[in-house]
């Protein structure tokens, strides 16, 4: 797919939150189609909370989301997820479910009520599980498998739902560095040969540099930036979005700017004032 058949994911005057308790307000944002955007902040900045009011999974207090310039709203529930998919943050498996029989639940949206399961079916489940390098695990249960195993499971599932744009929710929660490497890799790799979209909520800011086209920064539900990483992340940026005195340098491996904490350089808004 190429970025101008990507299709367009959109936040119209968005607020969204809580029954009262708006968490986002007013958010006008279009997420680059093609790109892998990520958006940063500290806890409680509304991250997760824009990630699922953009799935579906609250609904807006006011305002809209638009696919292709639709209000996802009032589309089916299957139409959706035929474009849009979600790994969130702890996704839970059935107790005894095994790694193939999970990625095959990608499919669901794809086949309708007395559709059989067809061989075209088979052949997109086979190769999410070799790109996620899983095929070796198919008949393991996906609740003996290591964090790093399974999570490379949950994207492999994601991946056959055949998405137009993926949506993830911390995917990196937990894992060791490498594991963590490995997962943002695969993302980008899917990004690069597919042409996917992808929205990412990353808590490590410079995982989130490296790897991110373009960055949305967060601070009390509001953007405060939002552009390419170098232009993003500045120590101002930085200072305001997480309470943190840093440095900001260039990565030597990777030229993408790299945080580097002031000793003692943490304060709270106490001190602020």
């Amino acid at each position: 797919m190429s970025t101008a058949d990507a299709p367009r994911l959109a936040a119209r005057s968005l607020s969204a939150g809580y029954p009262g308790r708006t968490v986002i307000e007013g958010l006008d944002m279009e997420f680059a189609p093609g790109r892998i955007t990520m958006i940063i902040g500290a806890n409680a900045s509304g991250k997760s909370t824009l990630l699922h009011t953009l799935a579906r999974l609250r609904a807006p207090l006011a305002g809209r989301v638009e696919l292709d310039g639709a209000d996802v709203a009032g589309m089916p529930r299957r139409s959706f997820a035929r474009s849009v998919g979600l790994l969130p943050q702890h996704p839970s498996a059935p107790d005894g479910i095994t790694v193939a029989e999970l990625v095959s639940r990608g499919r669901h949206p794809h086949r309708g009520v007395f559709q059989r399961w067809g061989a075209a079916d088979s052949r997109i489940v086979d190769d999410a599980m070799a790109r996620t390098g899983v095929e070796a695990l198919a008949d393991r249960p996906v609740g003996d498998l290591s964090g790093g195993q399974r999570q490379r499971v949950w994207i492999a599932m994601a991946l056959a739902q055949s998405p137009r744009i993926l949506l993830l929710d911390e995917p990196t929660t937990f894992l060791d560095l490498s594991h963590q490497l490995e997962v943002l890799d695969l993302l980008r790799d899917l990004n690069r040969t597919e042409g996917t979209t992808v929205v990412v909520v990353l808590h490590e800011l410079n995982l989130a540099a490296r790897y991110a086209d373009d960055l949305v920064v967060l601070h009390e539900g509001r953007v405060i930036a939002h552009g390419a990483p170098a232009d993003v992340l500045t120590a101002d940026v930085v200072s305001t979005a997480f309470a943190l005195d840093a440095l900001v340098m260039p990565d030597p491996l990777t030229g993408t700017p790299l945080i580097v904490p002031v000793p003692g350089g943490a304060h709270t808004p106490a001190e602020e004032n």
